[in-house]
């Protein structure tokens, strides 16, 4: 699921960590799936995911801020000076 928040817009995601490759796969259980590569130890699946979002929206990943779901596979993000619907267009939702 996507939503507007204030400079950007909230993310709700469903990670699955070392996979064949880095992917956005679509909608699971209300949230969008993503595969990365990464692997689910030290925080690294999250850097991972980070890079592949900071690349997909073409921005700083300084401009991406994991709100919640540090250690699981749910997780929220922020993402500043993104609009929704290019948001809904680069994700496929």
């Amino acid at each position: 699921m996507i939503e507007s928040i204030k400079g950007g817009v909230r993310l709700h995601l469903f990670i699955q960590p070392k996979a064949s490759k880095n992917e956005v796969i679509g909608l699971h259980n209300g949230e969008i799936k993503i595969k990365i590569t990464a692997p689910p130890l030290d925080g690294r699946a999250n850097e991972g995911l980070i890079e592949y979002l900071s690349d997909l929206f073409d921005i700083p990943k300084r401009d991406i801020h994991l709100v919640k779901g540090e250690t699981g596979r749910h997780k929220t993000v922020d993402i500043a000076g993104v609009e929704l619907d290019a948001a809904r267009v680069l994700l496929k939702v």
